[in-house]
Order: C-alpha cells, then sequence, then structure tokens
C-alpha cells in the first residue's frame, strides 16, 4: 500500500484577528495557489488514488479537495476521519487503515506534528524523523499496515514541486 501524506496548505495566521476558531481556519489565497501548483505536479507523477481521507477540519479539507480536482477524484468521495486530528493516536489510524482492504494508494491531509508522528510510526521510529512543511507531500509504502511496517520513499518541501512545475 502507498500512503501518499500532505500537510495543509498555507492557513490564515491564528494572530489574524479575523482568524476563525482553529477548525474553521480556512486556506489563504496564497495556500491555495501554492496547493493547487503542488497537486498539479503530484498529479503529473501519474499518482492514482483509490481513496483521499482527510482531516475534517477546514484548511484539511481544502486541501484534499485540491488535489482531488488535480488528481480527477470526486470530492463527494472524500472522507473526514477524527484519526487525522492533531492528537490522534498513529496506531488507532493504521489499525483502522488495515479494515480498507481495496486501496492500494490512498492520500492523507492533516495537520504538523500529527502527521509527522504517522510517518514515524509507519517507519518504526520512536521520534519524529520529518517535518513536512505547508503543502508539503511525504510517500510511504507499507509492507504492512498494521502494526505498521514502511520505508519512506520520497519526501518533497512544496518548493520542490513548485520549481519542478515551470
Amino acid at each position: 500500500m502507498e500512503i501518499y501524506v500532505v500537510r495543509h496548505g498555507i492557513a490564515i495566521d491564528r494572530e489574524d484577528p479575523k482568524c476563525p476558531p482553529d477548525p474553521e481556519r480556512y486556506l489563504t489565497e496564497e495556500g491555495v495557489e501554492k496547493t493547487k501548483r503542488v497537486a498539479a505536479a503530484v498529479a503529473a507523477l501519474s499518482a492514482a488514488p483509490d481513496l483521499l481521507l482527510s482531516s475534517p477540519y477546514l484548511r484539511a479539507t481544502e486541501t484534499a479537495e485540491i488535489f482531488a480536482a488535480a488528481l480527477d477524484y470526486p470530492k463527494q468521495k472524500i472522507r473526514r476521519t477524527d484519526l487525522l486530528l492533531p492528537g490522534a493516536e498513529p496506531t488507532l489510524f493504521f489499525r483502522e487503515l488495515a479494515k480498507d482492504k481495496q486501496s492500494s494508494a490512498i492520500f492523507i491531509f492533516g495537520h504538523a506534528p500529527q502527521l509527522d508522528d504517522i510517518i514515524a510510526a509507519a517507519l518504526g521510529a520512536k521520534q519524529h524523523i520529518t517535518s513536512l512543511k505547508k503543502a508539503g507531500v511525504a510517500l510511504i509504502e507499507l509492507k504492512r499496515v498494521s502494526p505498521p511496517n514502511g520505508q519512506l520513499v520520497w519526501l518533497a518541501p512544496p518548493k520542490l514541486f513548485r520549481r519542478a512545475g515551470k
């Protein structure tokens, strides 16, 4: 199974006086544009998702929708899960993922440091070995889903994808 791990794009700053509560923080115009370029570059790699899973927080959902458009994946089929919320236990995420026997390529959308926790758990690391940037993407190949046993195939900061798209 391949898991594409995607951190949400640039969202409205928490310090902005117009900032809504955390679950409702949304992508900025800059965040939308940069995320679209990253999504297009990932789509150009011939990534073909069987499933898109997103944190229910707005900025992650918006990021998932941008990727869905680039990957020709129906937006209404994006599944939201609390297991991608900040503070969720990675082992529970992998147990839930193991129930899905049909999917071989899954995209997940969430937040830091939660996604770094998931990557570490997938690789059997006791601590973070990554620090995904906003709209950054990592590809993990899982040999076993639960308990997870995988390897990091690649990790790309958004700047790399944006440069490749020029």
